[in-house]
């Protein structure tokens, strides 16, 4: 399991334009089976992905994202193995 958490580096109108296209890479990382869980920061200074997979897969997806590619935020990926979940969320456990 991977919590990807990517934070911005240039001004938040430049992730505005380029939100779509994020968008459109997170879908497909959801359409892949890689990601399980996605949001904003609160307050808005980037997002978190919960994925799961293998990490240079993982790594290759993060490097593919528009905002990557545009210089609009970084990544950090932390590989965690749970190893008690509540009822319901057995599947996240390693």
């Amino acid at each position: 399991m991977f919590i990807l958490s990517l934070t911005y580096i240039a001004p938040i109108e430049d992730a505005d334009r380029h939100m779509q296209a994020h968008m459109d890479w997170v879908r497909a990382g959801y359409d892949s089976g890689l990601f399980l869980a996605s949001g904003r920061k609160i307050p808005r200074t980037g997002g978190v992905i919960l994925s799961k997979g293998d990490r240079k897969a993982i790594e290759d997806l993060c490097a593919a994202d528009p905002f990557t590619i545009h210089g609009i935020a970084e990544y950090e990926i932390t590989e965690l193995a749970f190893t008690t979940v509540a009822p319901g969320y057995e599947n996240l456990r390693a």
